[in-house]
């Protein structure tokens, strides 16, 4: 289990886009599972939409990547954690039901692939138990550009 210290440890991404508050399962290299707590007090709630807040769905994308993210360079050497990851590609997205402020999401990340570099995801995002969105996410490590 690693809470929010531990994840900005890892993470370069800070407020307001730290979209994972702690990570409660992990099998190294293979499955993770993160939750992210829904506040109204997050700033894309005051556009998104004003008198009925919904979590716009790449932010969820965003997020699921960001457990995938944690739970890649927990399985990497230490030569690849000091890269970055970056997003190749996001296919079969579906947003199954909105996400609303005082929503707890339960972000579930599967490996599909680990080779050459790159990994593959298949992401789930749950609320009290029923799927919000899936994903099949890819991404690599980099070295940080200036």
């Amino acid at each position: 289990m690693l809470d929010i210290n531990d994840i900005m440890k890892i993470l370069p991404h800070r407020y307001p886009f730290l979209l994972v508050d702690r990570i409660v399962e992990i099998e190294e290299g293979k499955r993770c599972v993160g939750i992210k707590n829904v506040t109204i007090n997050e700033p894309f709630f005051q556009g998104h939409f004003p008198g009925h807040p919904v979590m716009p769905g790449v932010l969820i994308i965003e997020a699921m990547a960001q457990v995938a993210g944690i739970m890649a360079y927990l399985a990497s050497d230490d030569e690849t954690r000091s890269k970055v990851s970056y997003f190749m590609a996001i296919d079969s997205a579906k947003f199954r039901r909105p996400v609303f402020p005082g929503d707890q999401l339960r972000i579930e990340v599967e490996t599909t692939l680990n080779r050459r570099g790159i990994w593959g995801v298949s992401a789930k995002a749950y609320v009290d138990g029923k799927l919000v969105t899936e994903a099949e996410l890819k991404a690599t490590f980099a070295d940080k550009e200036k």
